[in-house]
């Protein structure tokens, strides 16, 4: 490459990090096999947060590349880092999972290199066919992870049927971004709003949002195409759920926010109704479902879909505001997510792993330090103040008010005090039911995990400002 093409490119430069590490590492594995298993793992680390770095340190607000599909804003440099970080924690997690479970592979941290590849694409795309790329590619690694224990029938069928219903998503995305290409004749997000905007407004067009929203919906595991979550997040072995339920709801929030921001602002009205009522029902079903599971990774799966409601609420407001409070709902989110699942991945015992809610019982008395780390993070996930989870809530509902949505804040507060039986019922199985079996002590990563994410959501209110403040500045870089 031409030293003078460099700045061109340098917008793209995480990704192009991305990329040449996953070939590398693919070079790698297949000269050495499974014996550099370790190796692989401890590079596609380096890879992700050498990533991450230079997202970082990029200027944003530069020229967009690739013809203008492609650019680095801070909407893509905040969504980028929560991204990164997610699967940074959700790989380290992995590895001592995948040792004691005996089907650790090499081909498995290529496919998370490849996975967060995409989702930086997705994050930073600007036209309709970037976007469906990165979608694409993300989607294809992660049905092979979701089925990478091939000796566990679970594991299996929790990849088939992401599979076939992740293809028919991306279908009905596809499907809409064409009819929103014939209806506008524009791909590029900033020429669909100007078409828009002179009044290109047709039937075919609103056809195609309902279409681009649906595939937005599943992505985020939003009510109703949410039907694949249980499952796959039962399924799937369980620090790949981890990587499920943080860095991919971070990119499909990503890409919802910028579409509808950026592409169709003129049609705020017609996507704003989609919003609400996917909000509302994902809340509510969010709320309802979890409560009679027994099954800690099935009971995450329903938290994780009444979560992407309460982060919609935000979105419907339609405003600057709004998508603020959105990013640091998905911020708060990723971190309670990542503690609450370093928590899951340490209820080991010996060398079984366990899942049933009911394993937790009295462990206050045999783990005090991780039983209070866990409960802090429950509280949160209900939106207990002055826990982070509270603020998360509290910047949505806030900004729909604002925004003349008062009814879908007091609907969201409603449905999150209903939620939030659930969550204090884990709590209280923790520290008044007797104890079982002891677990095995908890890795140096999953504690350092747990530390930091516990940490950030018990502290958050102390010092809000930093996180508030890069969430506005990327917030504002959309409108």
């Amino acid at each position: 490459m031409d030293a003078s093409a460099l700045p061109l490119f340098s917008p793209a430069l995480p990704e192009i990090v991305l990329a040449a590490g996953a070939l590398a590492l693919v070079l790698i594995g297949a000269v050495a096999g499974e014996r550099a298993t370790a190796l692989i793992n401890a590079l596609a680390l380096a890879v992700i947060a050498l990533a991450m770095a230079l997202v970082l340190i990029a200027p944003v607000d530069g020229p967009a590349t690739f013809g203008g599909s492609f650019k680095l804003d801070a909407f893509a440099r905040f969504m980028k880092v929560l991204a990164y970080i997610g699967a940074f924690a959700a790989l380290a997690l992995s590895f001592d999972y995948m040792k004691r479970e005996r089907f650790a592979r090499f081909e498995y941290a290529i496919l998370v290199v490849l996975s967060t590849l995409g989702m930086s694409l997705m994050i930073s795309a600007s036209d309709l066919i970037a976007l469906y790329l990165g979608l694409e590619l993300q989607s294809l690694a992660l049905y092979v992870i979701a089925a990478i224990h091939r000796d566990d029938v679970r594991s299996t069928e929790a990849g088939l049927k992401y599979f076939v219903l992740g293809a028919l998503s991306s279908g009905m995305l596809l499907y809409g971004a064409s009819m929103v290409y014939g209806a506008t004749g524009a791909i590029g997000f900033a020429d669909i709003a100007v078409a828009l905007k002179d009044g290109h407004s047709s039937m075919a067009l609103i056809f195609g949002l309902v279409f681009l929203l649906s595939g937005f919906a599943f992505k985020i595991s939003a009510v109703p195409f949410h039907m694949w979550t249980p499952d796959v997040y039962e399924g799937a072995p369980t620090p790949i759920t981890a990587f499920f339920a943080s860095a991919t709801k971070v990119a499909g929030v990503a890409m919802f926010v910028r579409v509808v921001s950026e592409a169709f602002p003129s049609a705020a009205i017609e996507w704003r109704q989609v919003v609400v009522f996917v909000s509302i029902a994902s809340m509510a079903l969010g709320s309802f479902a979890a409560i009679g599971q027994t099954n800690i990774k099935r009971l995450m799966a329903y938290s994780s879909i009444g979560h992407m409601g309460y982060a919609l609420v935000g979105l419907a407001a339609g405003t600057s505001e709004g998508v603020s409070g959105v990013l640091i709902y998905v911020a708060i989110y990723v971190a309670m997510t990542l503690g609450a699942f370093a928590c899951i991945l340490s209820m080991r015992i010996g060398d079984a792993y366990v899942e049933s809610i009911d394993d937790l019982s009295g462990l206050s008395r045999t783990n005090p330090a991780m039983a209070f780390v866990l409960a802090m993070i429950l509280f949160s996930l209900a939106g207990i103040p002055p826990l982070a989870g509270f603020f998360a809530k509290f910047y949505v509902f806030y900004a729909a008010v604002n925004a003349g949505l008062a009814p879908l804040a007091v609907i969201g507060l409603v449905l999150s005090v209903i939620g939030a039986f659930y969550y204090l019922r884990i709590v209280k199985i923790i520290y008044f039911d007797e104890p079982k079996v002891a677990f095995a002590p908890m890795t140096a990563v999953a504690t350092a995990v747990l530390t930091v994410a516990g940490g950030f959501t018990m502290l958050f209110f102390v010092y809000p400002a930093p996180l508030t403040a890069a969430a506005a500045t990327a917030a504002q870089s959309l409108f």
